[in-house]
């Protein structure tokens, strides 16, 4: 009986600790990256702006070779939609651009049905650089309790960021091809 009440204290302990360390977690969460592609904006804006041209080096895209796609909406800019449903790496979503200053910014609403719901703002930021151009990518989000949990077993900025980085390095070679 006492190594089991050992076990459960040790257990709870255990509990409260991640609890705590979730509780310390910030409500909000970003995660951005930036690459420097050798090509001007008006060369690289089309790729960000058209969901269909997006789908062609997004790093999610290469994970599901069955990944069923919808586009609909306008073909290009505000009003464009992407709506995607895939495997358990994939999940399901939608994409709708909300914002677009043309050859400086994107903005999308990112919303996420599963493997778990969720709502993001995702951004697409374009600027002169010494080289070329650089693209930044970027999603923020509001962090519920339970994202903190997850959060604190897993590094949010480093499984979306090194997403991100593979992503961006596919657009600069397909740009700069």
């Amino acid at each position: 009986m006492t190594v089991l009440v050992i076990v459960l204290g040790v257990l709870l302990f255990a509990v409260l600790i991640v609890l705590a360390v979730a509780s310390s977690k910030p409500d909000e969460f970003r995660v951005e990256r930036n690459v420097v592609i050798n090509e001007t904006p008006d060369k690289i804006f089309p790729w960000l702006e058209d969901p269909k041209k997006t789908a062609e080096w997004s790093p999610w895209e290469k994970k599901d070779p069955n990944l069923k796609k919808v586009f609909s909406g306008s073909d290009k800019g505000v009003g464009a939609v992407y709506e995607w449903d895939g495997n358990k790496e994939i999940g399901a979503g939608r994409l709708e651009i909300k914002e677009v200053v043309p050859l400086r910014k994107v903005v999308m609403d990112l919303k996420f049905f599963r493997p778990m719901k969720g709502e993001n703002v995702a951004e697409y930021n374009v600027a002169p650089a010494a080289g070329g151009t650089e693209v930044k990518w970027s999603i923020r989000g509001s962090s519920p309790f339970m994202t903190k949990i997850f959060c604190v077993f897993m590094d949010m900025d480093k499984m979306i960021g090194g997403e991100f980085e593979k992503g961006l390095a596919e657009l600069k070679s397909t740009v700069e091809r």
